[in-house]
Protein backbone atom coordinates (compact mmCIF):
# COMPACT_ATOMS: atom_id res chain seq x y z
CA UNK A 1 0.00 0.00 0.00
CA UNK A 2 1.37 3.39 -0.93
CA UNK A 3 1.89 5.93 1.82
CA UNK A 4 4.27 8.25 3.61
CA UNK A 5 7.03 6.79 5.71
CA UNK A 6 6.96 7.57 9.40
CA UNK A 7 9.93 8.75 11.48
CA UNK A 8 12.82 6.28 11.24
CA UNK A 9 11.38 4.67 8.09
CA UNK A 10 9.47 2.04 10.07
CA UNK A 11 5.86 1.84 8.95
CA UNK A 12 3.89 3.92 6.48
CA UNK A 13 1.03 6.32 7.20
CA UNK A 14 -1.72 7.13 4.79
CA UNK A 15 -4.46 9.78 4.88
CA UNK A 16 -8.06 8.87 4.26
CA UNK A 17 -11.18 11.01 3.78
CA UNK A 18 -9.41 14.17 4.93
CA UNK A 19 -8.09 12.76 8.23
CA UNK A 20 -4.41 13.22 8.87
CA UNK A 21 -2.05 10.78 10.51
CA UNK A 22 -1.03 13.09 13.34
CA UNK A 23 -2.70 10.79 15.84
CA UNK A 24 0.01 8.16 15.21
CA UNK A 25 2.99 10.38 15.94
CA UNK A 26 5.49 8.45 17.98
CA UNK A 27 4.10 5.07 16.83
CA UNK A 28 6.34 2.16 16.03
CA UNK A 29 5.51 -0.45 13.41
CA UNK A 30 7.22 -3.35 11.72
CA UNK A 31 8.53 -2.78 8.19
CA UNK A 32 5.90 -3.25 5.53
CA UNK A 33 3.05 -2.16 7.79
CA UNK A 34 0.36 0.09 6.36
CA UNK A 35 -1.86 2.30 8.52
CA UNK A 36 -5.13 3.69 7.25
CA UNK A 37 -7.02 6.39 9.21
CA UNK A 38 -10.79 6.15 9.24
CA UNK A 39 -11.38 8.64 12.08
CA UNK A 40 -8.96 10.40 14.46
CA UNK A 41 -9.51 7.55 16.95
CA UNK A 42 -10.22 4.51 14.69
CA UNK A 43 -7.81 3.15 12.16
CA UNK A 44 -7.02 -0.11 10.35
CA UNK A 45 -3.59 -1.67 10.05
CA UNK A 46 -2.03 -4.05 7.53
CA UNK A 47 1.07 -5.98 8.50
CA UNK A 48 2.46 -8.64 10.83
CA UNK A 49 2.93 -6.73 14.08
CA UNK A 50 1.89 -3.23 15.20
CA UNK A 51 2.41 -1.50 18.52
CA UNK A 52 1.21 1.95 19.69
CA UNK A 53 3.74 3.59 21.97
CA UNK A 54 2.38 7.13 22.39
CA UNK A 55 -0.84 8.86 21.52
CA UNK A 56 -1.28 12.23 19.81
CA UNK A 57 -0.63 14.23 23.00
CA UNK A 58 2.63 12.44 23.72
CA UNK A 59 1.33 10.57 26.77
CA UNK A 60 2.19 6.93 27.39
CA UNK A 61 -0.41 4.56 25.99
CA UNK A 62 -0.86 0.79 26.12
CA UNK A 63 0.84 -1.57 23.65
CA UNK A 64 -1.31 -3.49 21.21
CA UNK A 65 0.01 -6.45 19.23
CA UNK A 66 -1.66 -7.66 16.08
CA UNK A 67 -0.49 -11.18 15.45
CA UNK A 68 -2.62 -11.67 12.36
CA UNK A 69 -2.31 -9.51 9.31
CA UNK A 70 -5.37 -7.53 8.31
CA UNK A 71 -6.18 -6.72 4.75
CA UNK A 72 -6.92 -3.04 4.40
CA UNK A 73 -9.03 -1.99 1.50
CA UNK A 74 -9.21 1.50 0.16
CA UNK A 75 -11.71 3.23 -2.09
CA UNK A 76 -11.58 2.22 -5.72
CA UNK A 77 -9.60 4.59 -7.85
CA UNK A 78 -7.35 5.80 -5.02
CA UNK A 79 -4.63 3.32 -6.00
CA UNK A 80 -4.72 2.24 -9.64
CA UNK A 81 -4.29 -1.49 -10.28
CA UNK A 82 -5.69 -2.57 -6.89
CA UNK A 83 -9.39 -3.38 -6.66
CA UNK A 84 -10.48 -2.19 -3.25
CA UNK A 85 -13.85 -1.03 -2.09
CA UNK A 86 -15.04 0.79 0.96
CA UNK A 87 -17.81 -1.77 1.51
CA UNK A 88 -15.35 -4.64 1.86
CA UNK A 89 -13.29 -2.57 4.27
CA UNK A 90 -16.29 -2.16 6.55
CA UNK A 91 -16.97 -5.92 6.38
CA UNK A 92 -13.43 -6.66 7.48
CA UNK A 93 -13.78 -4.20 10.36
CA UNK A 94 -16.91 -6.00 11.45
CA UNK A 95 -15.32 -9.44 11.43
CA UNK A 96 -11.95 -8.39 12.89
CA UNK A 97 -12.77 -5.71 15.46
CA UNK A 98 -10.08 -6.73 17.93
CA UNK A 99 -7.30 -7.05 15.40
CA UNK A 100 -8.03 -4.14 13.09
CA UNK A 101 -9.98 -1.51 15.11
CA UNK A 102 -8.47 0.54 17.92
CA UNK A 103 -10.65 3.04 19.90
CA UNK A 104 -9.35 6.00 21.92
CA UNK A 105 -10.97 8.93 23.70
CA UNK A 106 -9.85 12.26 22.26
CA UNK A 107 -10.55 15.85 23.31
CA UNK A 108 -10.36 19.19 21.56
CA UNK A 109 -11.19 22.80 22.41
CA UNK A 110 -12.53 25.59 20.24
CA UNK A 111 -10.50 28.10 22.27
CA UNK A 112 -7.58 27.15 24.47
CA UNK A 113 -6.83 30.75 25.52
CA UNK A 114 -10.11 32.55 26.23
CA UNK A 115 -9.89 36.21 27.29
CA UNK A 116 -12.81 37.88 29.07
CA UNK A 117 -13.38 41.08 30.99
CA UNK A 118 -14.21 41.01 34.67
CA UNK A 119 -17.87 40.37 35.62
CA UNK A 120 -18.69 38.85 32.23
CA UNK A 121 -19.37 35.17 31.42
CA UNK A 122 -17.05 32.75 29.63
CA UNK A 123 -17.17 29.24 28.22
CA UNK A 124 -14.25 26.86 28.64
CA UNK A 125 -14.56 24.58 25.64
CA UNK A 126 -13.83 20.87 26.08
CA UNK A 127 -15.26 18.58 23.38
CA UNK A 128 -15.06 14.79 23.10
CA UNK A 129 -14.31 14.05 19.44
CA UNK A 130 -14.08 10.26 19.71
CA UNK A 131 -15.04 7.74 22.37
CA UNK A 132 -16.67 4.32 22.60
CA UNK A 133 -17.96 5.07 26.12
CA UNK A 134 -21.46 6.48 26.46
CA UNK A 135 -21.04 7.86 30.00
CA UNK A 136 -17.43 8.96 30.47
CA UNK A 137 -16.35 10.49 33.76
CA UNK A 138 -15.78 14.24 33.51
CA UNK A 139 -13.57 16.28 35.84
CA UNK A 140 -12.45 19.91 35.78
CA UNK A 141 -9.51 21.15 37.84
CA UNK A 142 -8.12 24.62 38.48
CA UNK A 143 -4.35 25.15 38.59
CA UNK A 144 -3.30 28.41 40.24
CA UNK A 145 -0.21 29.41 42.24
CA UNK A 146 1.12 25.84 41.92
CA UNK A 147 -2.01 24.47 43.62
CA UNK A 148 -4.61 22.21 42.01
CA UNK A 149 -8.23 22.28 43.19
CA UNK A 150 -11.42 20.65 41.92
CA UNK A 151 -13.88 22.72 39.90
CA UNK A 152 -16.20 19.94 38.72
CA UNK A 153 -16.06 16.61 40.53
CA UNK A 154 -18.58 13.92 41.40
CA UNK A 155 -21.07 15.51 38.97
CA UNK A 156 -21.22 18.88 40.75
CA UNK A 157 -19.43 22.24 40.84
CA UNK A 158 -16.86 22.58 43.62
CA UNK A 159 -14.94 25.34 45.36
CA UNK A 160 -15.30 29.05 44.75
CA UNK A 161 -17.16 28.49 41.46
CA UNK A 162 -20.12 26.86 43.21
CA UNK A 163 -23.25 28.83 42.34
CA UNK A 164 -21.78 30.63 39.32
CA UNK A 165 -20.70 27.81 37.00
CA UNK A 166 -22.27 24.84 35.27
CA UNK A 167 -21.38 22.04 32.89
CA UNK A 168 -22.34 23.10 29.40
CA UNK A 169 -23.30 20.31 27.05
CA UNK A 170 -21.46 17.19 28.07
CA UNK A 171 -18.01 18.41 29.03
CA UNK A 172 -17.60 22.17 28.55
CA UNK A 173 -17.64 24.54 31.53
CA UNK A 174 -19.43 27.89 31.68
CA UNK A 175 -18.60 30.51 34.32
CA UNK A 176 -20.72 33.57 35.10
CA UNK A 177 -19.59 36.81 36.70
CA UNK A 178 -15.89 36.02 36.39
CA UNK A 179 -13.48 37.85 38.68
CA UNK A 180 -9.76 38.51 38.54
CA UNK A 181 -9.17 35.53 40.85
CA UNK A 182 -10.57 33.22 38.16
CA UNK A 183 -7.52 33.80 35.95
CA UNK A 184 -5.83 30.40 35.99
CA UNK A 185 -5.20 27.18 34.10
CA UNK A 186 -8.21 24.84 33.86
CA UNK A 187 -7.75 21.16 33.02
CA UNK A 188 -10.55 19.09 31.52
CA UNK A 189 -10.09 15.36 32.19
CA UNK A 190 -12.19 12.59 30.65
CA UNK A 191 -12.06 8.92 31.65
CA UNK A 192 -13.71 6.52 29.15
CA UNK A 193 -13.64 3.03 30.63
CA UNK A 194 -14.75 1.28 27.45
CA UNK A 195 -12.03 2.77 25.26
CA UNK A 196 -8.64 1.21 24.73
CA UNK A 197 -7.07 4.55 25.61
CA UNK A 198 -9.20 5.44 28.59
CA UNK A 199 -7.94 8.91 29.62
CA UNK A 200 -7.45 12.17 27.81
CA UNK A 201 -7.12 15.75 29.05
CA UNK A 202 -6.85 19.26 27.72
CA UNK A 203 -5.58 22.43 29.45
CA UNK A 204 -7.23 25.83 28.92
CA UNK A 205 -5.71 29.13 30.08
CA UNK A 206 -8.32 31.69 31.17
CA UNK A 207 -7.34 35.36 31.31
CA UNK A 208 -9.64 37.82 33.07
CA UNK A 209 -8.98 41.44 32.15
CA UNK A 210 -9.64 44.17 34.72
CA UNK A 211 -10.32 47.79 33.78
CA UNK A 212 -8.04 50.34 35.50
CA UNK A 213 -9.36 52.65 38.20
CA UNK A 214 -8.50 56.38 38.27
CA UNK A 215 -4.75 56.57 38.92
CA UNK A 216 -3.08 58.50 41.72
CA UNK A 217 -1.28 61.53 40.26
CA UNK A 218 1.25 63.77 42.01
CA UNK A 219 2.06 67.14 40.41
CA UNK A 220 4.10 69.86 42.17
CA UNK A 221 2.14 73.10 42.46
CA UNK A 222 5.03 75.54 41.98
CA UNK A 223 8.55 75.01 40.66
CA UNK A 224 11.26 77.64 40.07
CA UNK A 225 12.75 77.98 36.62
CA UNK A 226 15.78 75.77 36.04
CA UNK A 227 14.98 73.33 38.83
CA UNK A 228 14.15 69.61 38.41
CA UNK A 229 10.60 68.33 38.86
CA UNK A 230 9.01 64.85 38.92
CA UNK A 231 5.38 63.98 38.18
CA UNK A 232 4.11 60.48 39.09
CA UNK A 233 1.10 58.43 38.01
CA UNK A 234 0.26 55.05 39.59
CA UNK A 235 -2.61 52.56 39.25
CA UNK A 236 -2.73 49.14 40.95
CA UNK A 237 -6.04 47.50 39.99
CA UNK A 238 -5.95 47.03 36.22
CA UNK A 239 -4.98 43.75 34.55
CA UNK A 240 -3.03 43.41 32.34
CA UNK A 241 -0.74 46.01 33.83
CA UNK A 242 -1.75 49.37 32.34
CA UNK A 243 0.35 51.78 30.31
CA UNK A 244 0.38 55.49 31.13
CA UNK A 245 0.03 58.72 29.14
CA UNK A 246 0.65 62.27 30.40
CA UNK A 247 -1.19 65.31 29.02
CA UNK A 248 -0.46 69.03 29.39
CA UNK A 249 -3.34 71.33 28.52
CA UNK A 250 -4.99 68.35 26.75
CA UNK A 251 -1.92 67.75 24.58
CA UNK A 252 -0.27 64.31 24.88
CA UNK A 253 3.39 64.40 25.90
CA UNK A 254 5.99 62.29 24.07
CA UNK A 255 8.36 60.00 25.90
CA UNK A 256 11.24 62.36 25.07
CA UNK A 257 10.83 66.10 24.56
CA UNK A 258 13.81 66.15 22.18
CA UNK A 259 11.98 63.82 19.76
CA UNK A 260 9.20 66.34 19.08
CA UNK A 261 9.90 69.86 17.77
CA UNK A 262 6.74 71.05 19.50
CA UNK A 263 8.44 70.57 22.87
CA UNK A 264 11.89 71.90 21.94
CA UNK A 265 11.71 74.41 24.80
CA UNK A 266 11.19 71.62 27.34
CA UNK A 267 13.54 69.01 28.71
CA UNK A 268 11.71 65.96 30.05
CA UNK A 269 11.64 62.17 29.82
CA UNK A 270 8.48 60.08 30.27
CA UNK A 271 8.29 56.34 31.04
CA UNK A 272 4.92 54.93 29.88
CA UNK A 273 5.44 51.71 31.87
CA UNK A 274 5.95 53.39 35.25
CA UNK A 275 4.02 56.62 34.68
CA UNK A 276 6.94 58.84 35.77
CA UNK A 277 7.47 62.21 34.06
CA UNK A 278 10.82 63.83 34.91
CA UNK A 279 11.87 67.40 34.04
CA UNK A 280 15.64 67.82 34.25
CA UNK A 281 15.45 71.64 34.08
CA UNK A 282 12.01 73.15 34.02
CA UNK A 283 11.07 76.12 31.81
CA UNK A 284 8.36 78.75 31.90
CA UNK A 285 6.63 77.00 28.99
CA UNK A 286 6.15 73.92 31.19
CA UNK A 287 3.47 75.66 33.22
CA UNK A 288 -0.03 74.31 32.69
CA UNK A 289 -2.65 71.73 33.66
CA UNK A 290 -1.41 68.16 33.84
CA UNK A 291 -3.32 64.86 34.02
CA UNK A 292 -2.52 61.17 33.42
CA UNK A 293 -4.45 58.31 31.75
CA UNK A 294 -3.93 54.63 32.64
CA UNK A 295 -5.12 52.19 29.96
CA UNK A 296 -5.08 48.47 29.10
CA UNK A 297 -7.09 46.12 26.89
CA UNK A 298 -10.07 46.30 29.26
CA UNK A 299 -10.40 50.11 29.28
CA UNK A 300 -8.88 53.32 30.64
CA UNK A 301 -9.18 55.82 33.49
CA UNK A 302 -7.71 59.27 34.20
CA UNK A 303 -6.91 61.41 37.19
CA UNK A 304 -8.09 64.96 37.79
CA UNK A 305 -6.24 67.90 36.23
CA UNK A 306 -3.64 69.58 38.43
CA UNK A 307 -1.93 72.94 37.89
CA UNK A 308 1.84 73.31 37.91
CA UNK A 309 3.20 76.88 38.06
CA UNK A 310 6.73 77.72 36.99
CA UNK A 311 8.09 81.00 38.39
CA UNK A 312 11.28 83.03 38.05
CA UNK A 313 13.69 83.41 40.94
CA UNK A 314 14.15 87.15 42.06
CA UNK A 315 17.76 87.13 43.20
CA UNK A 316 17.75 90.82 44.15
CA UNK A 317 14.63 90.42 46.24
CA UNK A 318 16.08 87.40 48.02
CA UNK A 319 19.33 89.27 48.84
CA UNK A 320 17.41 92.33 50.04
CA UNK A 321 15.21 90.18 52.27
CA UNK A 322 18.24 88.54 53.85
CA UNK A 323 19.84 91.93 54.54
CA UNK A 324 16.66 93.22 56.18
CA UNK A 325 16.50 90.19 58.45
CA UNK A 326 20.15 90.58 59.45
CA UNK A 327 19.65 94.30 60.17
CA UNK A 328 16.66 93.62 62.42
CA UNK A 329 18.60 90.96 64.32
CA UNK A 330 21.54 93.37 64.82
CA UNK A 331 19.28 96.14 66.19
CA UNK A 332 17.64 93.74 68.62
CA UNK A 333 21.03 92.59 69.88
CA UNK A 334 22.28 96.17 70.44
CA UNK A 335 19.11 97.12 72.30
CA UNK A 336 19.44 94.18 74.67
CA UNK A 337 23.08 95.02 75.44
CA UNK A 338 22.28 98.69 76.25
CA UNK A 339 19.43 97.76 78.51
CA UNK A 340 21.62 95.35 80.42
CA UNK A 341 24.35 97.94 80.99
CA UNK A 342 21.85 100.40 82.42
CA UNK A 343 20.75 97.81 84.97
CA UNK A 344 17.31 97.34 83.58
CA UNK A 345 17.60 93.66 84.24
CA UNK A 346 18.74 94.05 88.02
CA UNK A 347 15.95 93.13 90.46
CA UNK A 348 16.00 95.09 93.79
CA UNK A 349 13.95 93.01 96.13
CA UNK A 350 14.21 95.31 99.16
CA UNK A 351 14.24 99.16 99.36
CA UNK A 352 15.10 99.44 103.12
CA UNK A 353 17.15 97.62 105.67
CA UNK A 354 16.08 94.16 106.48
CA UNK A 355 15.99 92.94 110.00
CA UNK A 356 17.25 89.55 110.92
CA UNK A 357 16.72 88.02 114.32
CA UNK A 358 20.03 87.42 116.03
CA UNK A 359 20.94 83.97 116.97
CA UNK A 360 19.98 82.76 120.40
CA UNK A 361 22.87 81.54 122.58
CA UNK A 362 22.27 78.43 124.61
CA UNK A 363 20.64 79.01 127.93
CA UNK A 364 19.51 82.59 127.23
CA UNK A 365 15.92 83.56 126.57
CA UNK A 366 14.98 86.89 125.07
CA UNK A 367 11.72 88.71 125.60
CA UNK A 368 10.74 91.24 122.94
CA UNK A 369 9.19 94.45 124.27
CA UNK A 370 6.67 96.68 122.56
CA UNK A 371 9.38 98.86 121.10
CA UNK A 372 11.53 97.29 118.47
CA UNK A 373 15.12 96.85 119.55
CA UNK A 374 14.43 97.04 123.32
CA UNK A 375 15.28 93.71 124.93
CA UNK A 376 15.54 92.60 128.52
CA UNK A 377 16.92 89.44 130.00
CA UNK A 378 14.49 86.92 131.30
CA UNK A 379 17.24 85.28 133.29
CA UNK A 380 20.74 86.33 134.21
CA UNK A 381 23.82 85.05 132.55
CA UNK A 382 25.44 82.09 134.10
CA UNK A 383 29.16 82.40 134.28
Amino acid sequence: MAGEESAGGRGRLQQHHGYSSTGLEGAEAAPGLDVLFLTPALYVVEGPVYAVKHDATGREASWYSLAAACVVLHAAGQQPGRERTVALSLILLFFFPSGCLIGAVNLKSSNRNPVVQEFESVELSCIITDSQTNDPRIEWKKIQDEQTTYVFFDNKIQGDLAGRAELLGKTSLKIWNVTRTDSALYRCEVVARHDRKEIDEIVIELTVQVKPVPPLCRVPRAVPVGKAATLTCQEGEGYPRPHYSWYRNDVPLPTDSRANPRFRNSSFLFNPDTGTLVFSAIHKEDSGQYYCIASNDAGSARCEEQDMEVYDLNIGGIVGGVLVVLTVLALITVGICCAYRRGCFINNKQNGESYKNPGKPDGVNYIRTDEEGDFRHKSSFVI
